[in-house]
């Protein structure tokens, strides 16, 4: 399954990635440099580097997330890699003064990693004493292809491209009939990823979890008290949010916290990004064609900023994340509804107590304490990456990702 799986995610990626070939190959695959973009070829050849990285190169692969991250690795196949590829080493806007090989060249550095990958996994230990400490790199190249897969999805929509080749790659969105807002007494819960009980034994990722996987953010389990709280039974809709916009909420700066003013003023926005008009329905632009959107639908594109503004315009707030957690584990049979946008929440991206960060170190340690943690995920989001303690994080400027938010009565 895992073999299947991988292969599904490069079949994905190359087919995500020929709507960048038609629409910027015959340019070189030229983009702006921007903070919320890389270089195409760049994100292409990274993918297949990761992989090579942890799995192909690793000597240590074996012992999982007990892998020494900084023990030497095997030399690539491709002698300059390292210089091009490595985002630990390799500066975000240097990436574009680099030279890095066209994309006929890039594919073939694909195939070759991802057939070593295959032939490697194909002898792994497959007794379960063995198999979540052997399979930890495998599963760890899945999720980090998964999740570039995205990023090359809302790159394209930030370019301004995609909107028929994006037919058949992604699931579309359907308005659902507003529910009421549902209530979740005091209770004690269980935040994050319960640790298994012995070395050994299988890690136990129920809820829905990642297969055998748990990002190092996500461990472990710790008991929070929670007091009782109101929460809205789906994202915060493009109707809700109009109303906002329509009452002045980005001319009023007393909804709006100083970071998130100066941010506003900074970017001279008027309504939520990509959005042209917001009266008497929604005309967005998607993957670059203007299109008239639901009202219904849950709005998205919108930083944290923006949804705090709404939240203070409405007498409401965010969820924390442990509410947030709650609601989506507890609600599903009561009508809590996500997985069309990823949403933010009031919670500082912060470590669990007793955090230890996994030999990917740069995955969540250096953003403790900057970013706002985000849950949930988004209509992109490939299905095996969702579950409800799956942490995601951004900065609270972001509006190019396909985020929303929800509310919580004060």
């Amino acid at each position: 399954m895992l073999s299947l799986a991988l292969i599904d995610a490069r079949n994905h990626t190359l087919r995500l990635f020929s709507v960048w070939e038609e629409a910027l190959g015959a340019q070189g695959f030229a983009v702006p440099l921007m903070g919320e973009l890389n270089p195409p070829l760049w994100e292409l050849g990274h993918i297949g580097w990761f992989q090579e990285y942890w799995i192909a190169r690793n000597v240590q692969r074996q012992r999982g997330d007990r892998c020494d991250p900084l023990a030497p690795k095997l030399a690539s196949i491709e002698p300059n890699a390292d210089g091009w590829y490595d985002s630990s080493s390799v500066p975000h806007d240097t990436r574009w003064q680099l030279e890095l090989p066209g994309f006929d060249a890039t594919k073939q550095y694909l195939l070759e990693t991802l057939n070593t990958t295959l032939d490697l996994l194909d002898s792994a230990p497959a007794d379960a004493s063995a198999s979540d400490d052997a399979l930890y790199f495998f599963r760890l190249a899945l999720f980090h292809e998964d999740m570039h897969g995205e990023a090359l999805t809302y790159m394209a929509q930030t370019l301004d491209f995609g909107a028929t080749a994006m037919d058949g790659l992604l699931p579309i969105m359907t308005p659902r009939a507003a529910r009421e807002p549902l209530i979740f007494p005091a209770a004690r819960w269980r935040l994050g990823i319960e640790r298994p009980s012995r070395v050994g034994d299988p890690i136990d990722v129920t809820p829905a979890g990642h297969g055998g996987f748990v990002f190092d953010n996500e461990k472990w389990a710790h008991e929070i008290a929670v007091p009782e709280f109101e929460i809205d039974a789906q994202p915060v809709s493009w109707a809700q949010y109009a109303e906002f916009v329509e009452d002045g909420g980005y001319d009023e700066e007393r909804w709006w916290q100083p970071a998130g003013w100066q941010w506003l003023q900074r970017t001279g926005r008027r309504t939520p990004r990509h959005v042209e008009q917001l009266r008497q329905g929604v005309l967005a632009r998607r993957f670059g064609q203007m299109v008239r959107v639901p009202m219904a639908l849950a709005a998205m594109h919108l930083s944290w900023h923006e949804a705090d503004a709404w939240c203070r315009w409405a007498g409401r707030r965010l969820p924390t994340e442990v509410e947030w957690e709650v609601a989506a584990c507890a609600g599903a049979t009561r009508g809590f509804h996500w997985g069309e946008v990823w949403e933010w929440t009031a919670s500082s991206f912060r470590p669990y107590p007793g955090f230890s960060a996994d030999p990917y170190r740069d995955y969540s340690e250096p953003w403790f304490g900057t970013h706002k943690a985000v849950r949930g995920a988004s209509f992109a989001t490939r299905s095996r990456m969702r579950h409800p303690k799956y942490r995601n994080f951004y900065l609270a400027e972001r509006d190019d990702v396909f985020v929303g938010f929800r509310s919580c009565a004060v």
